[in-house]
């Protein structure tokens, strides 16, 4: 394990409802995150994902299961290896009349971090010129990188960040994409997660898709994106219906959107154009159709009732810390149902 940032084995989580109901939040989830680089953790909201993260950072007791950080188990070893780890699971505060370098300089202070670390953190997340303006008057997505800055006061191995675009605007998500992106690049561990697919697409080197709150794929983008079927392909014809009743008594599935047809389960998009010769209907535009991991995600969770309203609305039963205070949940101390 000691080329793993994050592994975990069989991690489970419940939460009893005030009614003695048990509500599972994560259950028998196995998560490798590999040694540097950006590491897409997805799933829609209520998958289970911030329950993971504050179990893996010793904010909340599992249930069952096994988890280990740079190959030491936490939450057993926790203080061994902390100093390696800085998160961001809930919005931290600043003082908003300061300035954003003169809170980073309150925050060394408090954690023993050196103040020269300051302006190098500064520079990292591209706040050098704005350190002295006052934090109430930064943008969102600057605020956000301001809260990166302080992570990196101790210099770590591991970052996690949890749902970090939520609430910014187009310019504020690709601040802090570039920011995530620059420091897989200097070899750090970036575990982002998020129910943004497309999003974390551009900046991950690796993914794990959860759901319902267990394992659904894992892997590099590219293993993940073209590991789940075969090739889709958007071509038009003249006879639609024709060209239909060839591809499905072939065993593909087709299905008509507007002047086009959409074409799965082809292993390559000459096979299509071969049938439709072979029956004399030819095509006049056949385009393959790229996989991304928003229809990876459905493809997964087609099955589980997860992907039907689209990635980031929660579609299980699994629950979220939020949702366990609205409900007057509390933490079960068993181990599963």
């Amino acid at each position: 394990m000691a080329d793993l940032a994050i592994s975990t084995r069989g991690l489970r989580k419940t939460y009893r409802t005030r009614r003695g109901k048990q509500v599972v939040a994560v259950q028998g989830l196995d998560l490798d995150v590999p040694v540097g680089g950006v590491h897409g953790f997805l799933g829609p909201n209520g998958s289970g994902k911030t329950t993971s993260i504050r179990m893996l950072l010793g904010l909340v007791r599992a249930d069952a299961g096994v988890m280990t950080l740079f190959g030491r188990p936490v939450p057993e070893q926790l203080p061994a290896v902390v100093s390696r780890v800085g998160a961001i699971v809930e919005s931290p505060k600043f003082f908003p009349a300061f300035s954003g370098r003169k809170n980073l300089e309150l925050l060394a202070d408090a954690i023993g971090a050196p103040r020269t670390r300051v302006g190098e953190v500064l520079d990292e997340t591209s706040l050098g010129e704005r350190g002295k303006d006052r934090f109430k008057t930064y943008s969102l997505g600057m605020k956000q990188r301001l809260a990166i800055a302080a992570t990196l006061l101790k210099k770590p191995d591991l970052l996690i960040f949890d749902e970090p675009t939520n609430g910014l605007d187009p310019a504020g998500i690709r601040e802090i994409r570039e920011t995530m992106r620059s420091l897989g690049e200097q070899g750090r561990t970036v575990l982002v997660s998020s129910h943004i697919l497309a999003e974390v697409e551009q900046v991950a080197d690796t993914v794990s898709i959860i759901g319902q709150g267990r394992l659904l794929a894992s892997g590099s983008v590219a293993e993940v994106i073209g590991g789940t079927g075969k090739a889709t392909v958007k071509l038009a014809i003249d006879d639609q219906a024709a060209a239909t009743a060839v591809l499905a008594a072939a065993g593909l599935t087709v299905r008509a959107e507007g002047n086009y047809l959409f074409v799965d389960g082809a292993e390559h998009p000459a096979d299509v154009t071969r049938r439709l010769a072979d029956q004399r209907l030819y095509v006049a535009e056949l385009v393959p159709v790229r996989a991304d991991l928003e229809s990876v995600f459905l493809e997964l969770t087609a099955d589980e009732g997860l992907g039907a309203g689209g990635p980031g609305l929660a579609g299980s039963q699994a629950i979220t810390p939020d949702a366990v205070r609205r409900t007057g949940a509390t933490e079960t101390t068993g181990g599963g149902q």
